[in-house]
C-alpha cells in the first residue's frame, strides 16, 4: 500500500479494509499505527543481506552500502520514513552493530569507528534520499534560465549538468563511496570502475 500510494495515504483504517477486517481488529496485534510502522522498519532492515564476517572489512562495508542503496530504491515511498527513523529496536541495533563491527574489524578505535560510522551514514542517507526524491524530483523555479542562456552565461554549470542525470548515479555513487572508505582507512585498494553510462 505504501509503495503504491505513499506514506501520506497509509492508515490503519485502509489497512483494515485491504485485509477485510475492522481497523480495531488490528490493535489486537499492533497497538497503534506507529507500531505497524515500527514493524515495517524491522521487516525492511532484516531483509538486507549481511555480508560474511570472514570478508575484509572494506568489502563488507561496500556490500552493505550497495545493499542499502538497492533497498532504498526498492522501497522508495517508505524509505524517507525509515531513513530518519531511530533504529533502536533489537533488529535495528543488530543492524547497526554489523556496520560498527566492520570498522572495528578494520582496526579502528572506538572513537574512529563511531565517527566512521557517522560519516558513512551521512553519505549514504544523503545519496539515497537524493537519488529517490531529491534535487531532480524537487520543485523548479517558476522562471528558469533557458538552456541557451545557461550555456552562454554559466558554461561550467551546463557542462556539469550532463552528469547529474540518473544514468550517471551509479558512477557518482561509486566515486563517493570509494573516497569515503579510503579516507576512513577501511579500503586501501580501489575497486574496478563501473561501466561508463551512455552520454546524451
Amino acid at each position: 500500500m505504501i509503495s503504491r500510494d505513499g506514506m501520506e495515504a497509509f492508515s490503519t483504517r485502509r489497512l483494515g479494509e485491504a485485509l477485510g477486517c475492522e481497523a480495531m481488529s488490528l490493535y489486537n496485534h499492533f497497538p497503534s499505527k506507529a507500531h505497524v510502522l515500527d514493524a515495517l522498519v524491522d521487516r525492511v532492515l532484516s531483509g538486507i543481506p549481511i555480508p560474511d564476517r570472514s570478508l575484509a572489512a572494506g568489502l563488507r562495508l561496500r556490500q552493505l552500502a550497495h545493499q542499502w542503496r538497492e533497498m532504498a530504491r526498492r522501497h522508495a515511498r517508505f524509505y524517507p520514513w525509515l531513513a530518519l527513523h531511530r533504529w533502536n529496536s533489537p533488529t535495528g541495533i543488530a543492524f547497526l552493530g554489523e556496520i560498527l563491527d566492520c570498522f572495528r574489524a578494520a582496526g579502528l578505535s572506538d572513537e574512529a569507528a563511531a565517527r566512521g560510522f557517522r560519516v558513512l551514514g551521512y553519505y549514504m542517507l544523503g545519496a539515497t534520499l537524493d537519488e529517490i526524491s531529491g534535487y531532480a524530483q524537487g520543485p523548479s523555479s517558476l522562471n528558469p534560465m533557458t538552456e541557451q542562456d545557461l550555456k552562454v552565461k554559466h558554461p561550467h554549470v551546463a557542462q556539469a549538468g550532463r552528469y547529474f542525470i540518473p544514468e550517471h548515479f551509479e558512477n557518482t555513487f561509486e566515486v563517493g563511496l570509494r573516497s569515503i572508505l579510503q579516507g576512513l582507512g577501511v579500503e586501501s585498494v580501489a575497486p574496478r570502475p563501473t561501466r561508463r553510462a551512455k552520454q546524451r
